[in-house]
């Protein structure tokens, strides 16, 4: 295992920061957090370098949400060589395991010592980089997948943390203690604590109606001691255009990232400025 992990701290040595996007449970949007982090983190700044890590084996989505979901990874003499989302720009990498399956609609069925070496090989042989930044697509709950994380990034520990994702439900909310349990007993900062689907976003007029809920985030991160980086309604245009991959013309916001340039025309992208501005303050102050 010392080789393993020397490896990993070896690859990802120009990777200044780790941050892993967890949720207590299925269902409250963890995998679309995750790619809305990664494109504001990525126009944050003009040079920003973004990693996206997709490790949720058995349900990968982030490929159809960048919008790649049709191209696959390559091996070159110093590893694989991750999906640029951004193309021939190449600062926003991609890796799942969406890529190598030979169907889209392929299943995954792996048992903990097969998933433990598919993440190991995502760490130590994906040619990350320089990267500012690297946002871990996790599974809900804590299972194997977390472990192997913890266990193979123990080399580069003070670099990392994590964002917890929930919904106003009360079930949900229950769900996010024993999620902010495993952080303390693997000693892993929590930089905070992101109410997704906080109301509903009338997407003709704006008004947000209270579908759930809403507060029991704000509330339980207070209880916590954790920082609260905000609250996200559901955005009818954000779910359409990640449900749509990033299909479209890009129009003049962004020639060069489509993607991007529409995603920043949607209501959510304006509430999750503060949101990542909170994250990257937070990563700043863990490292």
């Amino acid at each position: 295992m010392a080789t393993q992990e020397t490896a990993v701290t070896k690859r990802l040595q120009s990777v200044k920061h780790i941050i892993l996007v967890l949720s207590g449970k299925g269902g409250v949007g963890k995998s679309s957090v995750t790619a809305q982090l990664a494109l504001s983190l990525y126009g944050s700044s003009p040079s920003a370098r973004v990693g996206v890590l997709d490790v949720d084996l058995t349900g990968p989505s982030i490929p159809r949400m960048l919008g790649v979901d049709d191209q696959g990874v390559h091996q070159s003499t110093s590893g694989w060589v991750p999906v640029y989302a951004d193309g021939a720009g190449a600062r926003l990498a991609c890796m799942s395991v969406g890529f190598l399956l030979k169907k889209k609609g392929d299943s995954v069925v792996w048992r903990g010592p097969k998933k433990n070496g598919m993440i190991r090989q995502f760490l130590s042989d994906v040619r990350w980089g320089d990267l500012d930044y690297l946002v871990i697509d996790t599974p809900p709950g804590t299972s194997d997948e977390h472990l192997s994380l913890m266990e193979h990034l123990a080399g580069v520990h003070s670099r990392l943390s994590a964002v917890v994702v929930t919904t106003p439900q009360a079930v949900a909310l229950m769900d996010v203690i024993k999620c902010l349990s495993f952080t303390r007993a693997v000693n892993l900062p929590v930089v905070g604590l992101i109410e997704n689907m906080s109301g509903y976003a009338c997407p003709c007029c704006g008004e947000v109606s209270n579908v759930f809920s809403t507060g029991g985030g704000e509330e339980m991160a207070k209880r916590e001691s954790i920082g609260f980086l905000g609250s996200l309604p559901v955005d009818t245009e954000l779910v359409t255009l990640l449900d749509g991959g990033g299909d479209g013309d890009g129009g003049d916001v962004d020639t060069k990232f489509g993607l991007l340039g529409r995603y920043q025309k949607t209501a959510s992208a304006g509430l999750f400025l503060g949101i990542v501005r909170g994250v990257i303050e937070g990563v700043s102050k863990q490292t």
